[in-house]
């Protein structure tokens, strides 16, 4: 992967006991640094993963999201409310990009800001900012000059207390994280629990490694905590490369018939789907779907794994997130995080600001922008900043800024409506490939599935909240062309 320009190179040095005649790690011992790292994973939108493991050959799928994020970049602007729609959903923001910029070795992209290339449009006209570029301002000018956000925190680092330097986690911390990524706080306990989980009983036959973990390894964690049950061991060790999610080691059928125990919620506030369903083969062969269903598809890109994670309530996929995830859950917030805030938001993240639209069916809290404010010297130096005390110089012309919405552009601050135009229809096959709809294309779907026109049938699905998170989960976890006949029988499993 390509270094952002301007980011420092930097490495976290890492200890691991590696058990020798397995070629395996064991566990290795970590400060804050690194389990920050893999704490971030949770806050990334599924989006950003997709795009960063692309990043890193070879390409591996993880459930049908790459069909969904391939389905965008294919999708014409023309099918989206704006051009910026795309760009949001195949480059989503995290919600928590600020604490992230704390990270050691952070490989999301940091956020820009972009204010009018008209002069004094900013301070006295239309006061408008934005993260994405080129858009067109209300005065006539656009959207493309890039400012500087001025942190004075970044100036006071060196007197911080230590503990408080971190992303997540309170510094000056020491961990032991297991292979398959359990972090817990560092004792001689908890090492001799993981060798004995290991049958590891000669000590002679483990030995201490040192390693230096930069970008590229943490590209490869990332992708390993989602495709192996050995994260550690396949990045450290340089092992074969992991299988795709829902393709080894998980009885996708038991997963079906487990969340087929719960009921569906009712039909209150809910969106129609319909439905094509092959009767001899008990399976969809694809769904006619209107802009609300999908406005849901997309905004999975948009979803922070830890969401996710959270919605699949037991470890039911390939890969250790869930051991990930729930050792926030077991980690004291006083002794261990920076606050119980930290822990909230890793456990239960939210979207960025402008990543929700009206009635979203998923019902993922939406986080909110900070009040921005544009300051500029009389030497012509501008900035932007969150803090209205960095900017208190009688020197200074201030302005406070508004921040554009990227699905409906400056002519309106909020949009009411999703990433998709309005009206529209769509074709979404079973493993979430998305195109507009066309009459031919459906027929010569259902010829490549061997699907005779007498065998068809159509069926309608209400689509509400637990819907939208069974659907979710799905996603993320299947693969083999069966996410919408599983979200089918979930929705007449009672008829038949």
């Amino acid at each position: 992967m390509a270094l952002i320009p301007g980011r420092p190179v930097d490495c976290i040095s890492l200890k691991a006991l590696v058990d020798k005649g397995n070629n395996r790690v064991i566990f290795v011992e970590a400060d804050e640094d690194f389990v920050d790292v893999l704490l971030s994973f949770l806050t990334m939108p599924m989006g950003t993963i997709i795009k960063l493991i692309r990043s890193k050959p070879p390409t591996l799928g993880i459930g049908c999201m790459n069909n969904l994020y391939e389905s965008v970049e294919n999708l014409d602007v023309q099918q989206l409310q704006t051009k910026e729609c795309k760009t949001m959903l195949l480059n989503p923001k995290n919600a928590v990009a600020a604490e992230c910029k704390r990270l050691k070795i952070n490989i999301d992209e940091p956020h820009k800001y972009f204010i009018c290339d008209r002069k004094n449009c900013t301070l006295f006209s239309y006061k408008l900012v934005s993260h994405y570029k080129d858009i067109n301002c209300v005065c006539g000018g656009t959207i493309a000059s890039e400012i500087e956000l001025f942190e004075k925190v970044q100036l006071q680092e060196r007197d911080l207390d230590a503990r408080d330097n971190g992303a997540f986690v309170k510094g000056l911390t020491r961990f032991i994280i297991s292979d398959e990524l359990e972090i817990m706080p560092a004792s001689y306990k908890a090492s001799l629990s993981l060798l004995s989980k290991l049958g590891v009983i000669d000590r002679t036959a483990v030995e201490e490694c040192n390693f230096n973990v930069g970008v590229d390894e943490v590209l490869t964690l990332l992708k390993c905590s989602l495709l192996s049950n050995m994260p550690l061991t396949e990045t450290l060790l340089k092992h074969n490369p992991v299988p795709e999610l829902g393709r080894v080691d998980f009885d996708q059928g038991n997963y079906v018939k487990s969340r087929m125990k719960k009921p569906a919620s009712n039909v209150n506030g809910k969106f129609l789907v319909k439905l094509v369903v092959s009767k001899s083969k008990n399976m969809v062969c694809f769904a006619e779907a209107s802009e609300d269903f999908v406005n849901l598809l997309f905004s999975f890109l948009t979803v922070p794994l830890g969401c996710i994670v959270k919605e699949m309530h037991s470890g039911t996929s390939k890969g250790c997130i869930t051991r990930l995830y729930n050792s926030v859950k077991e980690l004291d917030a006083k002794q261990y995080l920076k606050s119980s805030k930290h822990k909230e938001m890793l456990l239960s993240p939210k979207l960025a600001p402008n990543f929700s639209y009206e009635n979203h069916p998923l019902g993922v809290k939406e986080n909110k922008h900070p009040l921005y404010y544009h300051a500029e010297n009389r030497r012509g130096y501008k900035c932007v900043t969150t803090d209205k005390t960095d900017i208190s110089s009688k020197e200074l012309k201030v302005s406070t800024l508004i921040v554009v919405d990227p699905k409906c552009g400056v002519e309106q601050t909020t949009s009411g409506g999703g990433f998709v135009t309005r009206p529209a229809k769509f074709t979404v096959t079973d493993n979430l490939v998305i195109t507009p709809l066309s009459p031919v294309s459906c027929l010569s779907l259902l010829n490549k599935m061997k699907v005779l026109l007498s065998d068809v049938e159509e069926r309608f699905v209400h689509v509400g909240t637990e819907e939208a998170l069974r659907l979710l989960v799905a996603s993320f976890v299947l693969s083999l062309s069966v996410t919408l006949t599983y979200f089918s029988l979930l929705k007449v499993n009672g008829k038949n």
